[in-house]
């Protein structure tokens, strides 16, 4: 199940994440970037203050894919060389909620940036060296496999900054 796709303004969010290089698939290699960021979280006394995210920085589908595994927080808090912080930026975004598999992620996905092709819509992106970097790319996981076992539950809001 999919909701409508919608458009809504946010505010900067203060994150932590931890910064990979992934080739596709890259869900086996999650599970242990989830543990390492809640374990620094914990040892700094910080909990998210929502669910986590991948925020794609990269979509290079061919090759890799350049990705943040974070999680919103309530302040900016100090990183160290492995765990990055910073601040999600404000602005329109677009935005829809999928409930079902991973498996199905990626033609949902496609179905959203048709929606946005056909309402004129742009992401905020640029091209560098043949390679797209997106401003603010992010799949946030409200219901995901460790809160829920049945996969017909687990939930993904895509959320991508507009240039508008």
């Amino acid at each position: 199940m999919t909701t409508e796709p919608k458009l809504e303004n946010r505010n900067e969010q203060p994150y932590v994440a931890i910064r990979v290089q992934v080739p596709i698939p890259f869900g086996n290699v999650l599970g242990q970037l989830w543990g390492e960021g809640f374990a620094w979280m914990a040892s700094k006394g910080i909990a998210p203050s929502g669910p986590p995210f991948i925020r794609y920085l990269t979509t290079d589908m061919a090759t890799k894919l350049d990705l943040e595994v974070g999680w919103p927080v309530a302040t900016i808090v100090p990183g160290n060389g492995r765990i990055s912080t910073g601040l999600l930026p404000a602005g329109r975004y677009s935005v829809l909620l999928y409930t079902g598999h991973f498996d199905n992620l990626a033609a949902v996905t496609a179905s959203f940036c048709d929606w946005a092709k056909e309402n004129h819509i742009v992401w905020q992106s640029s091209t560098i060296d043949g390679v797209e970097w997106w401003a603010n790319r992010l799949e946030f996981y409200p219901v995901d496999p460790g809160d829920e076992p049945d996969p017909n539950k687990w939930q993904t809001k895509l959320v991508f900054l507009t240039a508008e």
